[in-house]
């Protein structure tokens, strides 16, 4: 059991170096012993679950993609009902979304009723400055990680409604985290507006939202949507809870 644990503490370490690292760095976030990580990588990477650089450092190997994108398949299952929940209340659509590294990527959604509705297909991934489920992840992370992500990023514009100063964002950030709920106006695309709140105590950074026409989702539907959106997450944050 103990060299399980130590081979999944390597794994989420090397993912969150970004996916590659070296044995030195391993053994400075994990504490083990270079021996111990050095047994414990070989044995994953004769298993294709991590690969050796010619840098000769290691990298994610291709068989958790296999894994990720299963685990990926059930997540959209188990959220499928709380994303229901608010079509049905809120008329609009509803979303989940996960930060993947630097980007987030669309794990779920449920289509408005609507013959006119916001259609985000599973799997498109955008970057997290102009999104409000972006926004709600990244006002949970440590700032130091979000200056960073940002720095990476670029924080290009994709809109002229765009958040590209990183000294503005922080004070965006500020205000979700006291208000509860990011918003994104026409920042990823014109005419849309979204709401978003995190899911809390999960493995992975998710957010919630609801997404519609900018014309429909009006400051009253917003506040409609709020304790709605919530609710779903602190209901699927239990359900996913490690």
């Amino acid at each position: 059991m103990q060299s399980v644990e130590r081979a999944f503490e390597l794994l989420e370490t090397m993912a969150a170096a970004g996916g590659m690292v070296g044995l030195s760095k391993l053994a400075q976030e994990s504490g083990l012993a270079l021996p111990t990580i050095h047994r414990l990588v070989r044995t994953l990477v004769d298993l294709g679950y991590v690969r050796q650089e010619p840098s000769r450092q290691y990298s994610l190997g291709p068989r958790l993609i296999r894994l990720g994108e299963s685990a990926s398949h059930l997540l959209g299952t188990w959220s499928r009902p709380y994303l229901t929940r608010l079509v049905d209340a809120v008329g609009e659509s509803a979303n989940l979304a996960m930060l993947d590294v630097d980007q987030i990527v669309y794990v779920a959604q449920v289509p408005s009723r609507h013959s006119m509705r916001m259609f985000t297909e599973v799997g498109r991934r955008v970057h997290p400055h102009c999104t409000a489920v972006g926004k709600a992840v990244l006002a949970h992370l440590p700032p130091g990680d979000v200056r960073a992500l940002l720095g990476r990023t670029g924080m290009p514009a994709q809109t002229e409604h765009t958040i590209t100063d990183p000294a503005m964002f922080a004070q965006v950030l500020d205000q979700v985290r006291v208000q509860g709920y990011a918003m994104d106006d026409g920042e990823q695309e014109v005419g849309v507006c979204c709401v978003a709140v995190p899911v809390l105590g999960t493995a992975n950074p998710l957010a919630i939202s609801v997404s519609g026409p900018a014309p429909r989702m009006t400051a009253e539907v917003v506040q409609r949507a709020v304790p709605l959106l919530h609710r779903a997450a602190e209901d699927l944050g239990r359900e996913l809870a490690p």
